[in-house]
């Protein structure tokens, strides 16, 4: 859980370590503990730390394997890193760290090593000998990489901030992310808010020799292939099988050499999560908890049910409006790319360090796993109304015709896109279920020209994968549409960003 910076030419021009340094400087936030760069030729690496596994100086980044052949740079965690060690013997670790780990599978199997990484994750690897940079991505985008690429050379980084603090890039708004934005109070792939400024697909890797650069997608959310032969009607199956998953995955996630701890919200998702922790540990768990002055908004009870439950040392953290405000300023200078949420992230992170835990898991993915937002069940009714969608558009064009307009209001225009999508099917509908300000709204309060439900990229993409999402359960559906969406733009990123800046 780092910073990660660089620069690589595409001409015999030095890349100067000093613009390496500029960007690391704007995100030393992420990496506290350590700065490191590597420099040669037409590239140059850069690294911020956050120690978490192997606190020793000599897991610090850049990090090179014994032959000096390979130099890694790498923000994240592979939570099975020991596992991968066991898989090669015949390699002479020198350390602890689950960055040697990941360097030493990369030169085992090359990109395949990304089939066997369980983690998040976001590195680049140089091949002095090929000269070659290889840079890749954990399968759900937990771990942010932004680039930008043009003639002349190719900058990447952690967060934008850091490729802007280069200098090499103009700092101008991108407008299709804007469009984003108003639509869904986030900012997918491909886009960042800076024309110019890629995100790095989730699940690809990117590979730049000589001017070229090839792209890959090694995994994708509608891929089921090696669970076809598991018998989903076998409920008790079913239930025995997540809960290894989940005591497995959080077991895996406690590995660390500084202190940990959890958020609490007292959902069934995080109150899961620290009860699988309380299983896995020794000793008691942290946990946090944000509450509100407003009981509608309030669940701190059910925390400390959980809690108590579970004999964690528990710390609530009450949200009043004047926390809020004093908080404010600093959340909004935390944020790398707009968002509409994670001002609360912010908070609970910010108590989190200030209690001296520097790890802490979250119940976030649970919704999106099972069905937990009303979004789910309001696909399944739309699916009881697909006949409507038949043979009667007629009657569906003439219904949303009659719709009163002049209020202009984001409702409105979202049952008049419901009535007149060409089919209840996931691509058409989750777009619409997801959408903050409507296409007419956004129209109407700014100056981007956007009447077309797929000029919105998070349209595109589902619509990309609407083959593959076709042959999943209704459910899944949803869950895949979201990874696509809210989970992976909204509520990843923001974790990423507010945790990180503290």
């Amino acid at each position: 859980m780092c910073g990660i910076a660089g620069i690589l030419n595409f001409s015999p021009v030095a890349a100067e370590q000093s613009t390496v340094e500029r960007m690391t400087t704007a995100m030393a936030h992420r990496g506290p503990n350590a700065a490191g760069f590597f420099a040669e030729e037409n590239i140059c690496l850069g690294h911020r730390r956050l120690s978490i596994i192997d606190l020793s100086t000599s897991a610090n980044q850049p990090f090179f394997d014994p032959t000096d052949r390979y130099v890694l740079v790498f923000n994240g965690e592979i939570y099975n890193y020991r596992e991968l060690k066991a898989m090669m013997p015949e390699y002479a670790f020198r350390t602890t760290s689950d960055t040697e780990a990941l360097l030493a599978a990369f030169i085992k199997w090359g990109e395949a090593c990304l089939e066997y990484l369980k983690g998040m994750f976001a590195f680049a690897i140089w091949d002095k000998q090929k000269k070659e940079l290889f840079i890749a991505r954990d399968r759900m985008g937990v771990k942010p990489l932004y680039f930008f690429a043009n003639d002349h050379f190719l900058v990447f980084a952690s967060e934008t901030r850091a490729i802007l603090a280069s200098g090499l890039v103009p700092r101008k708004i991108n407008p299709k992310a804007l469009i984003e934005y108003f639509s869904f109070q986030s900012i997918g792939y491909p886009y960042s808010i800076i024309e110019g400024i890629n995100q790095l697909e989730a699940g690809s890797w990117m590979r730049i020799k000589d001017r070229v650069v090839e792209k890959k997608v090694y995994w994708r959310v509608t891929d089921t292939g090696r669970h076809a032969n598991f018998d989903f009607k076998d409920k008790g199956l079913v239930h025995q099988k997540i809960h290894t998953l989940l005591r497995q995955s959080v077991a895996g996630r406690m590995v660390s050499d500084v202190p940990l701890g959890a958020f609490l919200s007292g959902g069934i998702d995080s109150s899961a999560i620290v009860g699988l922790m309380a299983e896995a540990s020794t000793q008691p768990i942290n946990t946090f908890n944000i509450s509100f002055t407003e009981a509608g908004f309030d669940e701190s009870n059910y925390a400390q049910l959980v809690a108590k439950k579970f004999n964690t040392k528990h710390t609530n953290i009450t949200l009043t409006p004047q926390v809020l405000l004093a908080e404010l300023e600093h959340a909004l200078d935390a944020l790398d790319s707009p968002s509409g949420d994670g001002v609360n992230t912010y908070v609970v992170s910010k108590a989190i360090r200030d209690a001296g835990i520097t790890v802490a898991l979250s119940g976030i993915g649970g919704d999106e796993l099972f069905a937990g937002y009303p979004i789910f069940s309001q696909y399944l009714k739309m699916q009881g109304r697909k006949g409507l969608y038949d043979d009667t558009s007629w009657i569906r064009s003439v219904a949303g015709s009659l719709i009163d307009l002049s209020k202009s209001s984001t409702r409105n225009d979202r049952v008049k896109q419901i009535l007149t999508a060409p089919s209840t099917n996931i691509e058409y509908m989750y777009p619409v279920f997801r959408e903050i300000l409507s296409p007419e709204v956004i129209g109407t309060v700014t100056k981007l020209d956007f009447h077309d439900i797929f000029t919105t990229r998070l349209a595109f993409e589902l619509y990309k994968h609407k083959d593959g999402l076709a042959k999943l359960p209704l459910l899944s559906q949803v869950s895949a549409a979201e990874y696509l969406g809210y989970t992976q733009h909204t509520l990843l990123k923001d974790t990423d960003q507010m945790s990180m800046a503290v």
